[in-house]
């Protein structure tokens, strides 16, 4: 089980309006200019928006694949390593990302299906 580079980008690729900006270290990934996700291509992670919730239930499930990265304005943000992950599952999680950080009109126009995952 795991995702490779390729695969992540053509998640993104599925979701409305990302914008991409690039660092040294790693990618973020921001919707309307808001923030939903980064990438670290050295640790093969991407850090992730998700309510608190989500964070810890993730967290606390499959230590080995996912861990707290860290709570800001009332989201968690979780840390997921792509060798522990499948495609669906990440796919899952990256809509929840950009979900939680798109207006609600842009949600409206891009429900999450089995074509945004392509």
């Amino acid at each position: 089980m795991t995702v490779t580079v390729r695969k992540l980008e053509q998640l993104l690729g599925g979701l409305a309006e990302v914008e991409r900006s690039e660092a040294r270290d790693y990618s973020s990934f921001s919707v309307r200019g808001k923030r939903f996700g980064y990438f670290w291509p050295r640790t093969r992670t991407v850090g992730l928006k998700q309510e608190i919730s989500e964070q810890l239930a993730l967290v606390a499930e499959r230590p080995d694949v996912f861990e707290v990265q860290f709570t800001a304005g009332g989201f968690g943000w979780v840390v997921v390593y792509l060798d522990g992950i499948d495609a669906d599952e990440l796919a899952e999680l990256l809509y929840e990302a950009w979900r939680l950080s798109a207006p609600e009109e842009l949600v409206a126009e891009t429900p999450f299906t089995r074509t945004a995952r392509a």
